[in-house]
């Protein structure tokens, strides 16, 4: 399981969620910040520390919501 940044991210960008990451495992892309889920632990740091709320857990994301895991995906793809 892992965590996955939302929409919210795009508008703040603030960056909170990287500097508690215990595996730094969150990247900043061109549009908002990125979680790798198969770097994720599922701690919970991040979400707790987002001052947007833009971060969730991989199974309670809604199907709208879905395409950001798989934005996520995509940017770590190569790396």
């Amino acid at each position: 399981m892992a965590f996955v940044i939302l929409e919210p991210c795009g508008g703040e960008k603030s960056a909170e969620c990287v500097s508690v990451c215990p595996v730094d495992c969150i990247e900043e892309g061109p549009d908002q910040f990125y979680i790798d889920p198969d770097v994720c632990i599922d701690c919970g740091a991040c979400k707790a520390v987002c001052p947007v709320d833009a971060i969730e857990e991989e199974y309670d994301l809604s199907p709208k919501q879905e395409v950001y895991l798989e934005k996520a995906e995509e940017f770590f793809k190569d790396r």
